[in-house]
Formats: C-alpha cells, sequence, structure tokens
C-alpha cells in the first residue's frame, strides 16, 4: 500500500486556533472596519460618534463634541446618560468594561435601552478599543465619574471611581483614543474636510443635535445644528441649483418604523439621491432607497395619464426619466435594521419598500395633486428628460457598435496596448497630440495605451447625455474603456485595469483634468467607486548638478535642492507634458518603479454631487463666492 506523501504542517486539533476577546479584530481588522487604510481610520471615528447619535435618537443627548489632538489622538463626549457601569449579572465585572471589550455586548440587542440605533453589531466601540495603542473611557452617571483605561483591548485596571457629579452636573461619557500603528498603514491620518462631511449629515439627519468638531492640528472648528432636519439638507444640496417647486417633506410612523423624506426637483440633468437608516448613510442605498424611486416613478406616471399630459399612445416615463433634476433624501428609523454588512452600506429590510413607497407616494401624490403648477413643470422636465433619453439611447448604441479597435482607424487617437489581461492594463488619457506622441514613444506598449485627447472635453455637468455622446472625444473615449455608459454602463466590459489622467501642470491642464472628473463622476461613477481612475503627477522641474539629474513635482523640494546645489545647479521648469522627451516623461510620469499615481475616490457622494454642480454648473455667483474664498489659499499651496 503506498504511503501517503505529508507536507512539512500538520492539520490536528492542535492545529485550530481560538482567539480570545477582542483577539480576532487585531487579526482581522477588515471584517470589522473595513480594512487598515484612511477609510477605516474614519470608520473608528464614525462607530465611536454612532453611540452618541443612538442616544441623541432616544432623546437623552443633545451635544456631541469631537476634537482630533495634535497627537492624532480622538475624544468623542456627549451629555447622554451615559454607559452603565453597574456590575453585569453573566459576566460578574463592570457593564463599562464588559461594553469596551466584549464583542456582541451592548445596550441595542434587547430592545429595552433604545428604540432605535444605529449601532446594532455590538462590535463598535470594543472594535475601536482593539484597534487602539491606548483607549480611555470616563463616564459621568450615578452620581460618581467612572474612569477605565485600556492598552490594545485590555483593561489596565478595573473601573474605578475618579469623583462625584456636582449638584446640576450632565451626565455624559468620554472616550479618548489613538488608533495603532501597529495595525494602520503608515503615514496616514485624519482628514478634516471628510470628517466634517460626514458630521454635517449626521447633523441633518438627527433633529435637535448640535455636534461640534474641533481639530487641533490646524486650529480649525465647526459645529452642526439644524432645525429643520433632511428638508436643509435638501435646500443644502441645491443651492446652487435652479428649483421647480419648494421641498416636499414627510414624516411618518408604520409598525414602529420612522420614515421620512425630503423631494425637491431642479434644472439639474442629473439625480441627487441619498438615504440613511438610523442616521447612517447608506452609500450603497437598499430597500428603502427602492421604495422611494419606485414610488415617485409610479405617482408622475400616474398624475401624467390622468391629466391627459401623457396621451394614450405615449409609454411611460421611466424610473431615469423621473429622476434626472430629482433631489432627495430618504432617512429611515429602524429598531431592528438589517444591514449587508458590519460597515453598514446597504440596508436590506424586505418589509422598508413596501412601507417607503405607500409613505412617499401618498405625500408626494397629494402634493401633485394641490399644486399642478409644480406638477406640470415636473412632468415638463420628465417629457423633456424622455425624448433626450431616447436620442441618447441611439447615439449610445452607435458608439457602443464602434469597438475599440475601430477607432484606431482614426489619426492620433488611440495606441492600444497587445497585454489583454486587464488586471495589468493602463490607459493613459493624454492632453494634446505633442504630449500624446511622447506617451507613445515612451510607454511600454506591452501593457500601456495611450488615448490624446484634441482639447477640451464638453462640460457634462451643463448637457444632457444625448449631447455629450455628440461630443467625439467623449465618444472616442467610451469607446477605447469598453464599458458603455449610463444605464448600458458594464465594469466587465472595461479594457483596462488603470485608467490614467495626464495633463500639464498649468491652469489648462487642471480644467481638462476638472472636465474628465466630471464625466467620470456623473457617468461611470463605479469606475471611481471600484478602484480604477487615477491622476498621473509628472514632475515640475528637472534640476541638474554635475552628474546628477533630479526631478521634484513640489516647489517646496525644488527651493530644498537649490539650496543644497547652490548656484551651479541647472533648473528646468516643465510647463507642459510635451517639453518632455519619451524616455523623461516614461521615467519620471509612467514608469511603475518611479511614478506617483493618485488613486481618485469619492469619501462623500453628497459633497462631490454638490461641489462638481457648484464649479461646473450654471450658476455663476457660487462658483465665483468659491474662487474669491480660495484664491488666497490656492496661492499658498505647491501646485
Amino acid at each position: 500500500m503506498a504511503k501517503k506523501k505529508t507536507g512539512s504542517t500538520s492539520y490536528d486539533a492542535g492545529s485550530i486556533q481560538v482567539l480570545e476577546g477582542l483577539e480576532a479584530v487585531r487579526k482581522r481588522p477588515g471584517m470589522y472596519v473595513g480594512g487598515t487604510d484612511i477609510k477605516a481610520l474614519h470608520h473608528l471615528v464614525y462607530e465611536v460618534v454612532d453611540n452618541a447619535i443612538d442616544e441623541a435618537l432616544v432623546g437623552a443627548c443633545s451635544r456631541i463634541d469631537i476634537t482630533i489632538h495634535r497627537n492624532s489622538s480622538v475624544t468623542v463626549q456627549d451629555n447622554g446618560r451615559g454607559i452603565p457601569v453597574g456590575i453585569h449579572p453573566q459576566m460578574k465585572k463592570s457593564a463599562l468594561e464588559v461594553v469596551m471589550t466584549t464583542l456582541h455586548a451592548g445596550g441595542k440587542f434587547g430592545g429595552g435601552g433604545y428604540k432605535v440605533s444605529g449601532g446594532l453589531h455590538g462590535v463598535g466601540v470594543s472594535a475601536v478599543n482593539a484597534l487602539s495603542e491606548w483607549c480611555e473611557v470616563e463616564v459621568r452617571r450615578d452620581g460618581g465619574i467612572h474612569f477605565q483605561r485600556y492598552e490594545r483591548g485590555y483593561p489596565k485596571g478595573p473601573v474605578k471611581v475618579t469623583g462625584k457629579m456636582k449638584s446640576g452636573e450632565e451626565t455624559g461619557t468620554r472616550v479618548v483614543y489613538k488608533f495603532d500603528p501597529q495595525i494602520f498603514k503608515e503615514d496616514i491620518d485624519y482628514r478634516f474636510d471628510t470628517l466634517v462631511q460626514r458630521f454635517r449629515e449626521m447633523a441633518f439627519v438627527t433633529r435637535g443635535v448640535t455636534i461640534r468638531f474641533s481639530d487641533e492640528r490646524s486650529d480649525r472648528e465647526m459645529s452642526f445644528y439644524f432645525e429643520g432636519g433632511i428638508t436643509s439638507f435638501v435646500r443644502y444640496l441645491n443651492r446652487n441649483r435652479e428649483t421647480l417647486h419648494p421641498v416636499v417633506h414627510v414624516d411618518k410612523e408604520i409598525e414602529n418604523i420612522g420614515i421620512e423624506a425630503a423631494i425637491q426637483y431642479t434644472d439639474a440633468y442629473t439625480e441627487s439621491v441619498y438615504s440613511f437608516a438610523n442616521t447612517i448613510n447608506t452609500v450603497d442605498g437598499g430597500t428603502h432607497l427602492t421604495g422611494l424611486r419606485s414610488s415617485l416613478t409610479r405617482v408622475i406616471n400616474d398624475y401624467a395619464r390622468k391629466n391627459g399630459l401623457l396621451k394614450d399612445a405615449d409609454p411611460n416615463f421611466s424610473g431615469d426619466d423621473t429622476r434626472e433634476g430629482l433631489t432627495a433624501i430618504v432617512s429611515i428609523k429602524h429598531p431592528d435594521p438589517q444591514f449587508e454588512s458590519q460597515t453598514k452600506v446597504k440596508l436590506m429590510n424586505p418589509e422598508l419598500q413596501t412601507y417607503v413607497t405607500q409613505v412617499v407616494g401618498d405625500s408626494f401624490g397629494t402634493f401633485l395633486e394641490e399644486n399642478p403648477q409644480a406638477a406640470r413643470a415636473i412632468i415638463a422636465k420628465c417629457l423633456t428628460s424622455a425624448r433626450a433619453r431616447d436620442a441618447a439611447r441611439k447615439a449610445r448604441d452607435l458608439v457602443i457598435r464602434k469597438s475599440a479597435l475601430e477607432s484606431l482607424t482614426l489619426p492620433g487617437k488611440l495606441a492600444d496596448c497587445s497585454e489583454r489581461d486587464t488586471a495589468k492594463t493602463e490607459l493613459y488619457i493624454v492632453e494634446g497630440d505633442s504630449a500624446g506622441g511622447s506617451a507613445k514613444q515612451g510607454r511600454d506598449r506591452h501593457f500601456q495605451a495611450i488615448l490624446p485627447l484634441r482639447g477640451k472635453i464638453l462640460n457634462t455637468e451643463r448637457a444632457r447625455l444625448d449631447k455629450i455622446l455628440g461630443n467625439n472625444e467623449v465618444k472616442s473615449l467610451i469607446s477605447a474603456l469598453g464599458t458603455g455608459i449610463g444605464d448600458s454602463f458594464d465594469l466587465e466590459g472595461l479594457r483596462y485595469g488603470r485608467v490614467i489622467i495626464m495633463t500639464d501642470a498649468d491652469v489648462d491642464g487642471s480644467h481638462i483634468r476638472t472636465l474628465l472628473l466630471t464625466f467620470f463622476f456623473r457617468y461611470m461613477p463605479r469606475l471611481i467607486e471600484e478602484g480604477h481612475l487615477y491622476i498621473a503627477q509628472p514632475p515640475l522641474y528637472r534640476i541638474a548638478h554635475k552628474n546628477q539629474v533630479k526631478y521634484v513635482y513640489t516647489d517646496k523640494e525644488k527651493d530644498k535642492l537649490v539650496k543644497e546645489y547652490g548656484q551651479k545647479a541647472s533648473l528646468q521648469r516643465y510647463k507642459g507634458l510635451g517639453e518632455m522627451n519619451p524616455e523623461q516623461l516614461w521615467e519620471t510620469t509612467m514608469n511603475p518603479s518611479n511614478r506617483t499615481l493618485l488613486l481618485v475616490t469619492i469619501d462623500d457622494a453628497a459633497e462631490a454631487d454638490r461641489t462638481f454642480d457648484m464649479l461646473m454648473g450654471d450658476a455663476v455667483d457660487p462658483r465665483k463666492k468659491f474662487i474669491q474664498t480660495h484664491a488666497k489659499s490656492v496661492r499658498n499651496l505647491d501646485i
């Protein structure tokens, strides 16, 4: 009988590893906070703040203070009821220690502590504790001040009383923690602007709470309080747009589930719709968002048919027709929300689609009946959209039929690569024919393709899809990528794993880059969301000294080297990509061993939406104000 071959490792009972307590979180942080990058770092803050928001949802908290200290530690303090500190009957230790050190422990499972809550997995604050170098919690309740310190998830002693509360002093919880550099990637730190957007959203969807955020690293501070709730949110998103009617607001409760929506149509060509569940931004939507969209489509079609605005021979408006120019927020408060994962990006409760459809449909239907002028304006918008969408479909079909290989016959257009494995291929979108020529000669033809653009593409923020698809540069771009566009966009057809925007480091180059980013954000957002879009970083200067040549990317680097080399250094400023010969362009900007690429991400879709609308839309005054406000700070940047 032949013997079984055995490897160098054995698999038996002793191979089974049991991770105690919070060790599992430290071993697999991606399962609990989504990874170890800056997004996960911000997620730590959100988990702690979500607990304070949960106190606000039950009316126990009116103020939340968040501070990033100079050493990048974070303090979150609220005036809620305070985490319970009594002895837990099962665990035989303070409930505070149980909450901070035990997964799936919290006051949100039995239904007695919270009617609605965002933190229903019970891993939030304990996961933060596990991924922190150190964490300190101070609780004011039951007449005393209670304190415990932890290091990498382990308590450094029992909960102790450090003082007595003064008469009339507020209860509450203060959590201070410092993220663990052993867990998170090097050289990452909190971004003020990203956190500001999240806290603004939280204040919009949690009426009656004041959120104060200060950053001691840059001495910046912001405070949010919105009495109007999500109605104020819609007005904020639409402040640079022409609106067709006042905000329609509905707030009802069905089966102990709170359903709130705010709806307003504008003159924009795209939709801006965002969904929240227990104040958490469900960025991938879910059943509540599906219910909102389907109810609007049904109500608009019913009204148009009933009032003869759609003829018998006319087809119904599609969902796309009824969403053009729509700005809407749907926010639900559910005692038992079912999220797709711990990061809570998608809501899965099946009953919510029915409830939201019913609530929004009744309210919006009544609004149309009582406001015929607004109803006609909305339906006129839908009719124009339907006609334009039909023209766009024909234009899109024409673009799709033209394969990327056919576009090679166009002079000066796509220079493809030989590699067919999309995980290895790259498409450089290059500004101008001269830069395109250098890029074609300097590239690695095996895996790098070049698509030169002549001039500036159409501003897609100010045009419908049918007009966009008539633009030759846009058609070449869609054809080269192979994904289709809009409704027919399919990431499976993407021919290049990396799509890299490479433009000159001047005003025109920045404008072209912004036009391209606007196009991708509006019509191919999944390209960004799935991490396929990049921005190349060509050098600003070539500095030669003796036998050394160095390329630098900022004025600060240039000043440092010039000071080091002295007057004998030869300095060349690159005004455009075309000034570099093919070898220089390869070595500095295209060689994977040396180059720097910026990955394009969307941290906050609502704020990105508003920013693109303000910078690229029709309204002049908001853009002028923005430029005047930021012109001074831009002059001080290393560009």
